[in-house]
């Protein structure tokens, strides 16, 4: 679980963040949704400690990331797996090279359980026999998979995915959305996304915090937030006539 109590950030004279409170639980898939400069990415940054907040609290399992000493963030840091907007992948490196990296970097594990770990993780995202490939040699859905199995090779404990579905198709958006709920289900991982895919929002949103202007305006479940009445949030997610029927289906 992540906690983030009334976190403010400013950049020069204006504030991105504005006293925002969230919980973030395990095994769930927490997304944080809002327009372009609402703050949804800033407030990411913030909890992987991209950022420093000006003032308030990140806990990880009750642990004080903004204070903690180094071997604590290391600790912490350790824990958390990141999923790039455009899956970024080292293009000198392939496949295997790729998904083992966080191994190599963070561990000691000998090589022959590095290549195991590496190989279950394939399988799981379903992408047995690409070891050898490169980056340019396969799709963009398989990318993003690559970059899952990346993420969470070194058992991480928090997930964090910057616009996992930009770039995709929607059949491919929806696979990659699955996969992520599946995987944060299956090890029980805390999961945060940033998206502004309302596919995502609807599909697999189990706690949803709207940022608007720097502010929270709304949180809930993908259940709730057709009922919301929160206007800003209405003009957000109900843009296109699709999401407008839909709503209206729902009434």
């Amino acid at each position: 679980m992540i906690e983030v109590k009334n976190i403010y950030k400013s950049f020069a004279d204006k504030t991105v963040l504005n006293d925002i409170s969230a919980t973030f639980e395990q095994g769930k898939t927490n997304l944080i949704i809002g327009a372009s400069g609402s703050g949804k990415s800033v407030m990411l940054k913030n909890i992987v400690g991209l950022f420093t907040p000006d003032s308030g609290e990140i806990l990880y399992n009750n642990r004080d990331f903004i204070n903690a000493d180094r071997d604590t963030k290391t600790d912490i840091r350790r824990e958390i797996g990141m999923l790039f907007q455009g899956g970024a992948l080292f293009d000198s490196l392939n496949v295997e090279q790729n998904v083992k990296f966080p191994l190599d970097v963070l561990t000691k594990m000998p090589e022959d359980e590095k290549l195991d770990r590496v190989n279950s993780m394939l399988k799981r995202v379903k992408l047995e026999n690409t070891n050898k490939k490169m980056p340019s040699e396969i799709s963009g859905g398989m990318q993003k998979r690559v970059g899952i199995a990346r993420a969470i090779v070194n058992n991480s404990k928090y997930l964090f995915c910057d616009e996992p579905n930009s770039g995709l198709d929607p059949q491919t958006s929806i696979k990659i959305d699955q996969l992520l709920a599946d995987i944060t289900d299956e090890y029980q991982i805390t999961t945060v996304i940033v998206t502004h895919d309302m596919n995502s929002v609807m599909e697999i949103g189990e706690y949803i915090m709207f940022i608007c202007n720097s502010n929270k305006l709304w949180e809930g479940t993908n259940k709730d937030i057709v009922h919301s009445g929160v206007k800003e949030l209405d003009d957000f997610v109900f843009a296109n006539k699709m999401m407008r029927d839909f709503k209206a289906m729902s009434s």
